[in-house]
């Protein structure tokens, strides 16, 4: 997760403690947890290959409450309750108030189309602090993209209601070939309704995702998204009606506003540069780790080719202690066992070889290249 107000606007939207400059601990900072693979989208891009289909397995109500004070006690300091559509589960609602009252901070990933003026209250009073929603375009793209019409206005509708009742709100845009010429429009939308924060998410090749990996964009066309980001996220430091703008997966784009940075303001670069350090780019297994909806633990929400363990056999205390061996040992000392650009890139301290999930579906390799970056091989070696 990169911020882009933080790093070139020098504002923080609220949760700079949870990426730059905090201290290191021997527990993530995050928790994704999929409540449920159910969704009643069926989204072309789904990182998680949600269906429309009821599922068993599920947590049980003790089984969650002892998750929940586990990762408490382990000094998490978020719970991000995702899917599938976790509003199709209803005892996150529950579980969100179980988790807010032992200290975790608690939001909500959702395509909001289920949201109305009832659900956001109960939202609310169950102590969520943030809700982000997923839409990927104006309406004509959005519904395409959702495999679904009114899909947008309904979304566009929650948002409201969620702000209505005073929750913190964002945007989550995923951004491919088929939507790039959206950028304008998202940011217009997000201004246009006041949100708190924009995430504009890079493609990741899992799930349904991994059939639009023809889809991504070329180094030059993501080259060209980040200048209009850049260019919009300096207007919104002007009017300060958005307090972040983000993009999500892939911490090339860190090395980029460093190296704009660099030319334009060389002090601000190094501010920059030690703001990334402190981060330590991807964080997938280190201050981050996903729990599916059966228990199955995994390095991030969208590496999910490799399960660590299961809470239901080993808590996550437990699971996240057996740092020495297997792929979680090697994910948290990951530099000796990168290939090809990622091993010899300049730009490693600050970004931490990128998406491994990635290099795995495009190579068929953890320790490959991310195929997604699209700094130059003059970039890479020249720092």
């Amino acid at each position: 997760m990169i911020s882009w107000t933080k790093l070139i606007a020098g504002k923080d939207g609220g949760n700079g403690d949870l990426r730059y400059g905090a201290a290191k601990t021997n527990s993530p900072k995050i928790v994704v947890w999929n409540v449920t693979p159910q969704c009643n989208l069926q989204c072309m891009h789904c990182y998680s290959n949600a269906s429309r289909a009821k599922h068993g397995g599920l947590l049980d109500d003790r089984e969650a409450s002892d998750f929940i004070k586990d990762i408490a006690d382990m000094g998490v300091k978020a719970l991000i309750f995702s899917g599938g559509e976790p509003l199709l589960e209803n005892r996150i609602l529950k579980w969100g108030l179980e988790a807010g009252k032992i200290g975790l901070k608690v939001a909500l990933s959702t395509n909001g189309t289920l949201i109305d003026e009832d659900i956001a209250e109960k939202i609310k009073v169950s102590g969520f602090s943030y809700v982000g929603i997923s839409l990927d375009g104006d309406e004509g793209v959005n519904d395409l993209f959702r495999r679904s019409n009114g899909a947008f206005k309904r979304a566009v509708e929650g948002l409201r209601y969620c702000k209505n009742v005073g929750l913190k709100i964002g945007i989550r845009f995923t951004l491919t070939r088929r939507n790039k010429d959206e950028i304008d429009f998202i940011f217009d939308l997000a201004e246009n309704e006041g949100i708190d924060r924009l995430c504009i998410y890079h493609l990741v090749y899992t799930g349904r995702g991994m059939d639009l990996m023809a889809s991504d964009l070329t180094a030059k066309e993501k080259r060209e998204a980040l200048e209009i980001i850049w260019q919009k996220t300096l207007a919104f430091k002007e009017n300060g009606v958005v307090q972040e703008v983000l993009t999500v997966g892939n911490h090339a784009d860190g090395a980029w506003i460093y190296l704009k940075l660099k030319k334009e303001d060389p002090a601000m670069a190094q501010r920059c540069f030690n703001l990334l350090l402190s981060q330590g780019g991807n964080s997938s297994g280190i201050d981050l780790v996903a729990v599916g909806s059966e228990g199955s633990v995994y390095p991030d929400q969208f590496f999910t080719t490799h399960a660590l363990g299961n809470i239901r056999k080993n808590r996550l205390s437990e699971i996240w202690d057996r740092s020495h061996s297997g792929l979680l040992g090697a994910l948290r000392n990951r530099k000796c066992f990168l290939k090809g650009r990622c091993a010899r890139c300049q730009f490693l301290s600050i970004c931490n070889g990128n998406l491994r999930c990635r290099a795995e579906s495009y190579y068929k390799d953890i320790w490959q290249e991310d195929p997604a970056c699209y700094l130059s091989e003059e970039e890479i070696e020249n720092l």
